[in-house]
């Protein structure tokens, strides 16, 4: 059986296969549907061989398969199985796009997931990736099976989650679209610490690993091996995932992560704050744990909070030039009573408005949070994590039913990193090191400190953890991308202030 290793090297192989035709950030839109498709056909192979050890042939079991399509969990046609397609010899770009688009029209379930890439595409004139190393890239793959028996969904998703960073590393700007590091995702899923049959949310899922690393963490806490997997007791219920994504390619990414990963999830495509999926009887449905990395600062116009149909922004409508108060205000409105989540933010979110005489939109917001008791506690990440920036981050972690009521624990890990090229990243144990802070309650010299609402107050709300916990470091500077959102939100208000006058 393949080891992660051993796939990731091989995978690595695969998008070299077409690295000097294609960009980097456009490996991924023709090495992972190929992957998905080659996990598909393996495993129907692996289906058809055990029906046909039953039935007593081939012939009987493709037979059986063709006419009752329930009997496997997706249909393959035979132009779309591998042998067919490595066998081809021209025109393979415009076959490879029929077959995935013919495997799509036989499975519902997989439209707009397999069959979102033209590989027969022209810019200019030319094909962006001629048929050549388009066959080199097929027998590249070809060199490992990836059926039932031959890699388990966990070590292929892992392997596939490699991809995903690999090709966010040669993306640079538009990478923290859709992956979050893996680490944090790690330490999102053990602060949260799910638990069998709870229902988990991500309204901006981008690849889905954020759901994806709930999900191996239950496996993790909960799981027996059976047969050399990690697998749930049959008296437990799996966990049910959500997620919603506006980028067509990146909810393709996700749907295949979470088949890959042999995960039921229900990812929707669409812009979440204009059109929610998630909703009951006009109301928006509501989750357990709610997770997410939303694009930090994005600008929305006023209009998505005035007119909002869900009653989503009762703490008040944030500035034009950053959502983050927005898209937290959205996933509180869609935890349920006793609901937790850990959002990743721009650090900004925690300290903007603070200290400024008279109202300001994001310190007013904090205040409602603070005040409501919702925030349990706030982490400052280490810079230089994040495909997209090299600024910090912080996680934000809401508690509908805090166990510590009126108290915030505030965690400052800015110095728990491992230098990396191209990024910096956490460590087991500095990940183990927060998670066991939080858990514990405790306050630890240099790492973190317990504040109450009052003290939280009486600093006009500011909620950046090295406020309330020294490292013995230089004076922080301001990251250019925070004292660009400062100098916007300035803007704007001096826009209404004039329009008042």
């Amino acid at each position: 059986m393949l080891d992660i290793q051993q796939l990731e090297t091989w995978l690595w192989d695969a998008a070299c296969a077409i690295r000097g035709p294609v960009d980097a950030p456009k490996f991924k839109d023709y090495i992972l549907p190929l992957i998905f498709l080659k996990r598909l056909s393996d495993v129907f192979e692996d289906e058809i061989a055990q029906l046909a050890e039953e039935f007593g042939s081939r012939e009987v079991a493709e037979r059986l398969v063709a006419e009752q399509r329930e009997l496997v969990r997706f249909y393959i046609p035979p132009e779309a199985r591998w042998e067919r397609i490595r066998q081809q010899t021209t025109g393979l770009g415009q076959y490879l796009t029929d077959a995935v688009r013919a495997v799509a029209r036989e499975n519902p379930d997989l439209q707009g997931v397999v069959d979102t890439v033209d590989f027969n595409a022209t810019a200019a004139g030319q094909r962006i990736l001629d048929d050549p190393p388009l066959a080199e890239l097929i027998q590249v793959l070809s060199r490992h099976r990836l059926g039932l028996k031959d890699v388990e969904p966990d070590i292929l998703g892992r392997a596939y989650e490699y991809l995903l960073r690999k090709f966010a590393e040669g993306q640079g700007q538009s990478a923290g679209e859709f992956y979050t590091p893996r680490e944090v995702g790690v330490l999102m899923a053990r602060l949260l610490e799910p638990k069998p049959g709870m229902e988990v949310y991500d309204p901006c899922c981008g690849s889905g690993g954020l759901l994806i690393k709930c999900h191996l963490r239950l496996l993790e806490t909960h799981g027996e091996r059976r047969n050399g997997r990690l697998r749930l007791p049959n008296q437990l219920a799996p966990l049910r995932v959500y997620g919603q994504e506006i980028n067509p390619t990146t909810f393709a990414m996700a749907r295949m992560n979470a088949f890959i990963h042999d995960m039921e999830a229900d990812i929707r495509l669409g812009d979440t704050m204009r059109r929610p999926a998630f909703t009951e009887a006009g109301r928006l449905r509501r989750f357990d744990l709610v997770v997410a990395n939303p694009m930090w600062n994005q600008n929305f116009s006023q209009d998505i909070y005035e007119a909002d149909p869900y009653g989503r922004f009762p703490f008040g409508a944030p500035p034009s030039s950053s959502a983050d108060w927005g898209w937290l205000q959205h996933m509180l409105a869609s935890l349920k009573d006793g609901g937790r989540m850990a959002v990743v933010l721009d650090t900004g979110a925690a300290s903007r408005g603070s200290g400024n005489q008279g109202s300001n939109r994001e310190r007013d917001i904090r205040r409602a949070f603070v005040e409501a008791d919702l925030v349990e506690a706030v982490i400052l990440l280490p810079e230089n994590l994040f495909y997209n920036t090299t600024a910090p981050g912080i996680i934000l972690v809401v508690n509908r039913r805090k166990r510590h009521p009126g108290e915030i624990l505030m965690v400052n890990a800015s110095k728990l990193y491992t230098k990396g090229r191209p990024k910096n990243y956490l460590a087991e144990e500095h990940v183990q090191a927060i998670v066991e802070v939080y858990h514990d309650w405790r306050a630890e010299e240099g790492l973190s400190a317990i504040i109450t609402k009052e003290e939280a107050a009486r600093n006009d709300y500011n909620l950046s953890p090295s406020r309330y916990v020294a490292t013995n470091d230089k004076e922080e500077v301001l990251p250019l991308e925070e004292a660009m959102v400062l100098l916007r939100e300035a803007e704007e208000e001096r826009a209404q202030a004039d329009a008042k006058l």
